[in-house]
């Protein structure tokens, strides 16, 4: 038997102190977290919506203003006010025209180490990919983090074919090949050293431009058509 034992028994009462101090230490260290995650959170979801923001120019060149959007069941989209952006999937960006630059869609996947979180930016015009970002990432420094840094890689995204075919699908899916062996505009080329995180990009992609790129060609012709038919009036 211990001597901390020991002493509970010989001691009952201390022992019950000493059980009550633990209790309150607990209580207060849970208080405390609470406390500190409630008044840092309004800051962080600020900087969140500020490296967001900061994003979405990027990904979308020659953007002067934004409209957050949601995503309906039914493939429509629907306009989502300032300061209510819980339900946006993706955002148009207009010029200081107001002509559409294009769409900045936000996609997640598994990568090595953690869920990527990344932003690209889709032309419907010329049905490609214009911009590619990482919004956060647990990918090992000076491997996997090099989706984020390295130039080659990064131009992929300037003009990396999405396509739409008359039957309303992706003509082809967007995917990863080893580096240097990239053939068609349609294949994102890897990193040597940083295989899986290169090749979680292009899947996380893949995926996401196999669903929402059909749904925004489609509302830019609807959109196009009601831009045409009112001109003919």
């Amino acid at each position: 038997m211990s001597e901390v034992s020991n002493i509970a028994m010989q001691n009952p009462a201390n022992s019950k102190k000493m059980l009550l101090a633990m209790v309150g230490i607990g209580i207060i260290s849970a208080f405390l977290i609470v406390l500190t995650y409630e008044l840092t959170l309004p800051r962080v979801q600020r900087l969140k919506a500020e490296a967001l923001e900061k994003a979405i120019f990027e990904v979308l060149p020659g953007t002067d203003h934004t409209q957050a959007f949601g995503l309906n069941t039914d493939g429509t989209l629907f306009k989502i006010e300032e300061g209510d952006k819980s339900e946006a999937a993706l955002y148009a960006g207009y010029d200081k025209d107001d002509k559409l630059v294009g769409y900045a869609v936000e996609a997640a996947g598994q990568g090595y180490a953690d869920i990527i979180r990344i932003i690209y930016g889709y032309d419907p015009n010329e049905q490609i990919l214009i911009g590619f970002q990482v919004l956060e990432s647990k990918e090992t420094p000076g491997l996997g983090d090099k989706i984020e840094k390295d130039e080659a890689f990064l131009n992929n995204f300037k003009a990396l074919d999405v396509s739409v075919s008359n039957d309303g699908q992706l003509q082809n899916k967007v995917v990863t090949v080893k580096q240097g062996e990239k053939q068609n505009a349609w294949e994102i080329d890897g990193i040597t050293g940083a295989t899986i995180s290169s090749r979680a990009i292009g899947d996380i992609i893949g995926k996401s431009t196999m669903e929402v790129v059909p749904i925004l060609h489609q509302n830019c012709k609807k959109d196009q058509h009601k831009m045409d038919s009112n001109e003919q009036r």
